[in-house]
């Protein structure tokens, strides 16, 4: 079950036959996200690259459930926040990515998190002002807190690991000074397929 976002964001709809499945209705078209990093921050220059076993060259991309055209780029740089879809035609729609422009995440790692691997987390604050006295937090249970450093490995992953997951940072820029939170971030511990 995904987190609760704190901040009331406007929901994305899609319509019947708005973006179209592949024929076996699998979805094999992926948005992977480079720098790859969830959730994926404007400040970043982050590029997306629609992939899939469809039609190449012929990608139609969707942001906020609204066709946005950019026909038969395979790869786009991201100039505005919002949520990003693409379709291959053959291999249908992709997953949704989001991109952020908050002014304080907890980054994790864009790709399926196995169990028994090493995950690290990052607490970052825009243009990467540094932050000092980052507190990870669990739920709203209170894992760490590093003094020097914005990172936290969990190591190895256990499936008891899976939840909602943010942190706070004592912020001290200029005139301003106080605590900033980040918005809830899912992770979701998977258990590595068996070989045959």
């Amino acid at each position: 079950m995904p987190c609760p976002h704190p901040a009331v964001s406007r929901p994305v709809v899609a319509l019947a036959g708005w973006c179209p499945l592949s024929p076996t209705g699998a979805q094999t078209t992926q948005l992977l996200v480079d720098p790859p990093w969830t959730p994926a921050v404007l400040w970043d220059q982050v590029t997306l690259t629609c992939q899939g076993s469809g039609t190449t060259g012929a990608t139609t991309w969707y942001k906020d459930g609204q066709y946005w055209g950019q026909e038969g780029r395979d790869n786009i740089t991201v100039m505005e926040s919002g949520t990003y879809m693409c379709d291959r035609p053959g291999s249908g729609c992709s997953p949704s990515v989001k991109v952020s422009e908050d002014k304080l995440v907890l980054q994790v790692p864009a790709r399926v998190l196995l169990q028994g691997e090493t995950m690290t987390m990052r607490c970052r604050y825009r243009q990467d002002i540094s932050v000092h006295e980052v507190f990870f937090y669990r739920e709203e249970t209170e894992l760490v807190r590093i003094h020097n450093g914005t990172q936290l490995s969990l190591t190895p992953l256990q499936l008891n690991h899976t939840g909602c997951y943010h942190c706070r940072v004592w912020m001290n820029y200029g005139v301003s000074q106080g605590w900033e939170k980040s918005a809830l971030v899912t992770v979701t511990v998977n258990v590595p397929h068996l070989l045959p």
